[in-house]
């Protein structure tokens, strides 16, 4: 008996680092997984690596920045496997760029592959989950969405990923009553792929070496050390848990936030 035996896990980003990270361990608890992302050729290499028959993980390549996107992505999901019980939003481009230096083109990039995709996706699974009377969401969301680290202006990666927080606050109290939980988990510097978007593999790696002290624990994170939180907010174990974000960041959040500790000693 495994903790998703039967489920069907629709994962956006699926093919990324945390994405295929959390898929992977998806399907070693028994379920079946949707993996969908931007670049077919990552998502066919996902699933030749997780599961190379393609019995238990369907790929459906393609934006899903507008809503008809993500209808057909749950449409595709339902059609091979009948229902959607959970959905991670795990899209997102991380791209530091000084405030006065930021285009259109960058803040569209943050918008269309972070806040849109989770926007959509959420609504479009949702008629799926309220039949059923249950499901969960969970968002990976990011410390930047918190607090602003002076050595990464992310202005416009912070404002979309500061609304896929808020959405979690607003989709669970709208979706409580359908018995749909939604919950996000708060990352700080992870060690995936996404740094080689903007850099070398040389110099993200050099990136990655260098925030390794940042983070009171001592060093940067895996996408292992993220997906047991998505997976425990995913299911049963955190059925009274909802509207929750959760930091997964080596203990930066704990010593951030000033305002925030004032507030607890005033109170």
């Amino acid at each position: 008996m495994h903790l998703f035996d039967d489920k069907i896990i629709l994962i956006t980003g699926g093919g990324g680092g945390i994405g295929r990270a959390a898929a992977r361990r998806f399907l070693q608890e028994g379920a079946q997984v949707v993996l969908s992302g931007t670049r077919r050729e990552v998502l066919e290499a996902a699933q030749a690596e997780l599961d190379p028959t393609g019995e238990r993980t369907l790929i459906v390549a393609g934006q899903v920045a507008h809503r008809d996107q993500a209808q057909a992505l749950v449409a595709a999901a339902v059609e091979r496997f009948g229902v959607v019980d959970v959905l991670v939003n795990s899209t997102g481009i991380f791209r530091p760029v000084p405030f006065t230096e930021q285009t259109e083109e960058h803040f569209e990039e943050a918008l269309g592959s972070i806040l849109r995709p989770t926007f959509w996706a959420s609504q479009a699974v949702v008629p799926v989950m309220r039949e059923r009377g249950a499901g969960a969401i969970v968002n990976v969301g990011s410390m930047w969405a918190i607090d602003a680290i002076a050595t990464t202006p992310t202005s416009a990666y912070s404002a979309a990923q500061a609304g896929r927080h808020v959405l979690t606050k607003n989709l669970a109290l709208e979706l409580a009553a359908d018995g749909i939980r939604v919950n996000t988990v708060a990352l700080a510097f992870v060690e995936t792929p996404a740094y080689e978007r903007f850099m070398s593999p040389d110099e993200a790696q050099a990136v990655l070496d260098a925030v390794d002290p940042f983070h009171p624990l001592g060093r940067r994170g895996q996408p292992g050390d993220v997906v047991e939180a998505i997976l425990f907010l995913a299911g049963d174990a955190a059925g009274w848990i909802t509207g929750t974000t959760l930091p997964i960041d080596g203990g930066v959040l704990a010593g951030r936030s000033p305002a925030l500790h004032r507030e607890a000693a005033a109170a």
